[in-house]
């Protein structure tokens, strides 16, 4: 999966970051995103006490399962990453308040960036994994932007398939292959990305 994430990272998700930026990424898990980021200061958020071991050289690990982000400061990053998270919350009002604290500790103009499963494009799958527990669809994502002082500014409804256990190469070639194939993206995606800008 590193080299899948490296791809990723370099192809798609690197030239959306400002090289000098601050990234926090917010449920960051083994780190498979912040560690191949290029960025002047780069922050993991996670619940789990292995983030430690995971978070890679100059990635500063912040433990906490607080969804406020009460470890970071007011308008102190450039860009926030979320990736396969706000499905695992327990209802709107927490994903609502994730949203919120994304807000709050970007800076004017600052950029979330989501990568998520789509209960819309995947109802039958989606709670197939034991912890996912709030239907995530693109439109709600988008409304709680919204609602939460953000405007979407990239909306690819299809992204990457809904899983990385499917059956789909991932030799790295064949994810560089498919970042550039959208009618690919079309057919197989099942989790959606945004990218919302703090609005004003």
């Amino acid at each position: 999966m590193r080299a899948v994430w490296r791809v990723l990272v370099r192809d798609f998700f690197g030239p959306r970051i400002p090289e000098r930026a601050t990234v926090v990424d917010v449920g960051a898990g083994p780190c498979l995103f912040i560690n191949e980021v290029r960025a002047a200061r780069r922050i993991a958020v996670d619940a789990s006490p292995a983030l430690a071991e995971a978070a890679g050289s100059g990635v500063e690990p912040i433990v906490d399962d607080d969804l406020d982000l009460p470890g970071i400061p007011d308008a102190a990053a450039d860009t926030v990453f979320m990736s396969n998270f706000l499905e695992h919350l327990a209802s709107p009002a927490e994903l609502l308040r994730a949203l919120a604290a994304a807000r709050r500790v970007l800076k004017p103009g600052g950029e979330l960036l989501v990568l998520q499963p789509n209960f819309r494009l995947c109802p039958r799958r989606y709670f197939d994994f034991v912890d996912h527990s709030l239907a995530v669809t693109d439109r709600g994502l988008v409304e709680g932007l919204r609602a939460t002082g953000f405007e979407v500014v990239e909306l690819r409804v299809r992204f990457l398939p809904f899983t990385s256990k499917s059956r789909l190469p991932k030799w790295p070639w064949a994810v560089s292959l498919y970042l550039k194939l959208r009618p690919l993206q079309w057919l197989l995606g099942g989790q959606t990305f945004v990218r919302a800008r703090v609005r004003g």
